[in-house]
């Protein structure tokens, strides 16, 4: 028991000190309060928060990453549309170039048309190079057009025209060495007929609407309405 006057400790009626009645105890002051002290060295750190919740997958909707890009991925129509317009750019190119070749082949077979073996290894040369104007025509004007322009700006003329946009997974503009192995693919698929028009079609029922190109070179064709 303390003294309500002094303060000092006192077992009787009386304060031993100051001579005070005692009255109602008082209670022992509270200590005063610790500083804090950090945990020691070592100690766990608390767990980290939970990743994000990410909603499930549907087919046919574009893919929801945490933290990352929502793609609005382009429907075939508007690519195959736009794919139109950059192979007219090619028959523009190819055209003169097959009436060129033609006039000079049917001149060899007019000067030549007394040697019958010369003028059959001249056929087979003939269709041999018909066969690879189209597909070299098209890497030459690729380099450009679905090379420079995709690493660039994003999109070819048609792909501009559309109003579509070739990135990578992350949203980005591709590199230019995965535009030109995106255009190479496409090129040697020209060769094999099967191949080139199973990679036009692909995006009728992938979920993600990417060609077989797309799929190699890890590309995607979103929508852009911005044009830019």
């Amino acid at each position: 028991m303390f003294c309500p006057k002094c303060g000092a400790s006192a077992s009787g009626a009386f304060c031993n000190t100051c001579g005070a009645p005692m009255g109602q105890p008082v209670p022992a002051p509270a200590p005063p309060p610790q500083a804090y002290q950090p945990p020691p060295q070592g100690y766990p750190p608390p767990p980290p928060p939970p990743p994000p919740y990410a909603p499930p997958y549907t087919p046919g909707t574009a893919p929801v990453y945490p933290g990352g890009p929502v793609f609005d991925y382009a429907q075939w129509g508007t690519r195959a549309l736009g794919y139109i317009v950059d192979m007219l750019i090619v028959c523009v190119v190819v055209v003169p170039i097959y009436f060129l070749f033609g006039v000079a082949l049917a001149g060899l077979f007019a000067t030549m048309s007394t040697h019958s073996e010369v003028g059959a290894g001249i056929a087979n040369m003939g269709c041999c190079m018909f066969l690879i104007i189209v597909p070299l025509v098209s890497l030459l004007v690729g380099l450009y057009n679905s090379v420079y322009l995709i690493y660039t700006r994003g999109f070819s003329i048609g792909q501009g025209v559309v109003k579509i946009k070739v990135v990578n997974a992350q949203g980005q503009l591709l590199s230019g060495g995965t535009a030109f192995l995106r255009l190479l693919i496409r090129v040697v698929f020209q060769f094999i007929a099967v191949l080139s028009i199973l990679d036009m079609l692909w995006p009728l029922w992938d979920e993600r609407r990417q060609t077989l190109h797309d799929k190699i070179a890890n590309s995607y064709v979103i929508n852009n309405p911005s044009g830019r």
